[in-house]
């Protein structure tokens, strides 16, 4: 199988997992959404392709900043959504892991970053205030303006409880110099939700969202 590797903290237990399972003797190979996804895979062993030379894969795995009960989610925390986006429209299946505060009822209490080309910066952060967002400039701890791994600019927009996350997604994808979002709307075919006493699963599929538990040892 070839997996698409995610970016963020709730990933990097399962590129460890995922690493152990190679140490074992597991056949799978890989390929990631960022630079520091590649650093840690390559560390534990996981053999990595380059996306540029894939049209597609099996499966995508990925954490999420928030998710409805429609599976519409905000991605992008750590700062990869654009190189995530791809990676997941590519897969015939994607997979978010998250804990269980990320589930939402609404999505807006995050905001959705916006890959911007650094050219475009100004223009893109006044049509996206005219759409009714409030864009920030994420910078580093040095307070430096952040860039991606395609060395583009992210500005963090603030768009308060969103009501058709499938319009304001169409929108963003429509200004030019923006070149990805945060806004993933029918990327996602299953969720794996984690608590205390266990693992929800939910899958898109199924219409009554009947959930699952398999209780972790």
């Amino acid at each position: 199988m070839l997996v698409g590797l995610g970016t963020g903290s709730t990933v990097a237990f399962a590129i460890a997992a995922l690493g152990a399972r190679v140490a074992r003797g597991l056949h799978v190979r890989a390929t990631a959404t960022s630079l520091r996804t590649a650093a840690a895979a390559e560390e534990l062993g996981i053999p990595l392709l380059a996306f540029d030379d894939l049209a597609a894969i099996d499966l995508a795995i990925d954490g999420v900043d928030e998710i409805d009960p429609a599976f519409r989610a905000i991605k992008g925390a750590g700062g990869a959504m654009l190189r995530e986006k791809i990676v997941a429209t590519a897969a015939a299946r994607m997979v978010a892991i998250a804990d269980a505060s990320k589930a939402v009822e609404r999505l807006g209490a995050a905001r959705v970053p916006v890959e911007v080309l650094p050219f475009a910066r100004s223009f893109v952060a006044r049509t996206v205030t005219a759409l009714g967002g409030r864009p920030e400039l994420r910078r580093d701890d040095a307070g430096l303006p952040w860039r991606t791994d395609q060395e583009n600019l992210i500005l963090d927009c603030a768009f308060g409880t969103i009501a058709d996350s499938g319009a304001l997604a169409a929108a963003l994808s429509a200004i030019p110099g923006l070149l990805g979002h945060g806004l993933f709307v029918d990327e996602i075919d299953a969720l794996y939700l984690g608590d205390a006493s266990g693992v929800v699963r939910r899958e898109r599929a199924t219409s009554d969202m009947t959930l699952r538990r398999r209780t972790i040892s």
